[in-house]
């Protein structure tokens, strides 16, 4: 009984778990084929939305080709026009030539056909004309030789004394003609002339400098010049190799010699010394790196020195190449007069005397500070510094006004403003003043001399002098040879060949002495 008991129990628990499998299958199968038509059905679906979406991009392809298509259509029609047009305007261009050459020509045979014509009549008249000049020249040899019968001279003599008459009182008139119109024009001119440049003088005060080729750097001690040569000399050509410039370590007692044309890279390497003396490591790479730092900083110092004079000077609006080409200035120096101090007082003079003359002074002062630009152009150039100036004027949109007093302050190209004068007359005051230049002993002594010959060479001069550091020439004439309308025809010879032949700064004065001596003896 317990067994069937027992049995039973388990058959009813197998059964159990049976139904239990079958009824968790069929749940499963049932939710699996759900989620399968789910997934069929957003297949579906998503199929469509792809197939909507691909004919919906489809569409706007075929939309944009069809306009891409109609857009370049209208642009070749629209060339194809225009070239249709230049086609057509240029074969009526070439009609209306060739109509044009058909009447050059139907003119040009017009002409011809003037010209033989014109051609035998000037045969004709050539021919009677020639017929006329032999009857001409037959009748004028009777009429010389009755007159050399009646005069007992030749045409030649006759005509000799005639020419040397009619000259003897051309030079006579023309000296009195000269010595009035200049006397004239001294009276009128010289008075108020004296007034400006003297009180554009006295109105502007400007600093000098002179500048050498060569530098000198104090050490405190000889010791430094060891460091500074080197092993086997490396740092001294490092430093020469870097810089541009020739360093020369002589027996000097504490000082190195820096010698070099251009001030700038003196410069550059003067503050290279100072600062690796200061510092005590020199070597090469030392060098090149402090040297590379000192050209930036003199760089630096260029373009605040060009702002600051253009500041200074009230001139605004230039470009700032301009403006660096002005701090360069400070580093260059003509005939030992600093260029920059120059240009600032040829400006300075230059607007004072636009104020007298009433013309515009800002103009002028510009003009003058950039009328020696051209000698700080960093590159080689054949060209002269005048006209280089202009050109750099030019190219940075100076005015044409300013332009023109820059080419023209040495006369290389025709003044064509009342700037342009002033540049030349303001440079010259500036050049010329005593001690603002320096001149070598033996150009000066050559100078002096060649002045001298030159008048020497005129006839009737017995002795010159050259005086006032050459800036007056005292002449001396044979008073028996020269008389005194031809001494005042001679002093402006005199000043014409100077004018020509030599090369001076400011103006020479020529003074003509004729001393006349009657000696007589009471006996």
């Amino acid at each position: 009984m317990s067994n069937s008991l027992f049995f039973i129990v388990i058959l009813s628990d197998i059964i159990a778990v049976g139904v239990g499998i079958f009824a968790g299958k069929y749940i499963f199968q049932r939710s699996f084929d759900a989620k399968e038509k789910e997934a069929q059905e957003r297949a579906a679906e998503i199929l469509r939305n792809a197939e909507v979406a691909a004919e919906n991009i489809k569409k706007d392809r075929i939309l944009e080709a069809k306009e891409k298509y109609l857009r370049l259509k209208t642009e070749f029609e629209e060339d194809a026009n225009k070239k249709r047009s230049i086609l057509q305007g240029n074969e009526q261009k070439l009609k209306q030539r060739e109509q044009t050459l058909n009447q050059s020509l139907e003119q040009t045979k017009r002409k011809e056909n003037e010209l033989d014509t014109l051609k035998n009549n000037l045969s004709q008249q050539l021919e009677t004309a020639t017929k006329r000049r032999e009857e001409a020249e037959k009748s004028l040899q009777q009429q010389v030789a009755q007159l050399e019968k009646i005069a007992n001279l030749t045409a030649e003599q006759a005509r000799e004394q005639l020419v040397d008459a009619l000259k003897a009182e051309a030079e006579t008139r023309a000296g009195s003609y000269i010595k009035s119109a200049m006397e004239e024009a001294r009276l009128t001119a010289t008075k108020e002339a004296k007034k400006i440049v003297i009180e554009t003088i006295q109105r502007t005060a400007a600093e000098h400098a002179i500048e050498n080729c060569v530098s000198v750097f104090n050490i405190e001690n000889d010791d430094i010049k060891g460091k500074i040569i080197g092993r086997e000399g490396r740092n001294i050509r490092a430093l020469e190799a870097a810089t541009g410039v020739e360093i020369i370590v002589d027996d000097t007692p504490e000082a190195i010699v820096i010698s070099g044309f251009d001030p700038v890279r003196r410069e550059i390497a003067r503050l290279s010394l100072h600062r690796l003396v200061q510092d005590g490591r020199i070597h090469p790479a030392r060098i090149e790196e402090v040297v590379a730092k000192t050209r930036k900083n003199i760089e630096d110092e260029i373009v605040e020195i060009g702002e600051r004079t253009v500041i200074d000077m009230g001139i605004h609006g230039l470009h700032p190449e301009l403006v660096k080409m002005i701090g360069r200035m400070r580093f260059r120096s003509s005939y030992g007069q600093n260029l920059l101090q120059h240009s600032r007082e040829v400006a300075k003079l230059c607007a004072t005397m636009a104020a007298e003359l009433g013309l515009n002074t800002k103009l002028a002062k510009r003009a003058g500070l950039l009328h020696d630009i051209g000698k700080v152009w960093p590159e080689e150039s054949d060209l002269p510094h005048a006209i280089l100036g202009m050109e750099l004027a030019k190219k940075y949109k100076e005015n044409p006004e300013v332009c023109n007093a820059i080419g023209a302050h040495h006369d290389e190209i025709e003044m064509t403003s009342i700037l342009s004068p002033i540049i030349q007359v303001c440079d010259a005051i500036s050049g010329s003043r005593p001690g603002a230049r320096r001149e070598m002993m033996e150009s000066y002594i050559q100078r002096l001399r060649d002045l001298e010959n030159l008048a020497l060479s005129f006839d009737g001069v017995e002795k010159c002098y050259a005086i006032q550091a050459g800036r007056e020439l005292r002449v001396i004439i044979d008073a028996d040879n020269v008389s005194d309308e031809k001494a005042g025809l001679l002093s402006f010879d005199i000043s014409q060949k100077i004018e020509k032949e030599m090369q001076y700064p400011g103006q020479i004065k020529i003074t003509v002495i004729r001393e006349m001596r009657s000696v007589a003896y009471a006996r």
